[in-house]
């Protein structure tokens, strides 16, 4: 147990956060890719609306511009694909804070049961935004 006051513990709590951090860059830059696709690196947050004939999905895509995004369907499911690059004042100079995820990413959303048809998409204000309409 951490005693509140010690300095010893608060260097070693301050270590282990260190270590942790270093971990979650590593995980989120280094990872090889695999074959001629490179491998997704993180998962952006989605959401899915069902109301009867009609789905809504939105996924929170920030600084990602919409011809760099690829949608592909399977059956109960669609996947979106893209790139976060990095912007032009991290290739200059040293990072000091890296919390925004930056890198290939790719998400696999799970469709509620039946056969759905993408409809309209659109990117705006941030957020990928996805309609389906129940097939039939």
């Amino acid at each position: 147990m951490y005693r509140k006051h010690d300095p010893v513990d608060g260097m070693w709590a301050h270590a282990l956060d260190l270590m942790a951090q270093a971990e979650r860059m590593h995980q989120q830059f280094f990872r090889l890719g695999t074959g001629a696709r490179a491998q997704a690196n993180w998962e952006p947050p989605a959401d899915v609306f069902v109301d009867g004939r009609d789905a809504v999905i939105v996924v929170a895509l920030p600084g990602v511009s919409a011809d760099r995004v690829e949608i592909a369907s399977e059956p109960g499911a669609l996947w979106v694909r893209a790139e976060r690059e990095l912007p032009p004042a991290a290739r200059r100079g040293a990072i000091r804070q890296l919390e925004i995820p930056y890198g290939i990413f790719e998400r696999r959303i799970p469709l509620p049961e039946g056969l759905w048809e993408l409809g309209p998409q659109e990117l705006s204000h941030g957020c990928l935004v996805l309609r389906l309409r129940r097939a039939g």
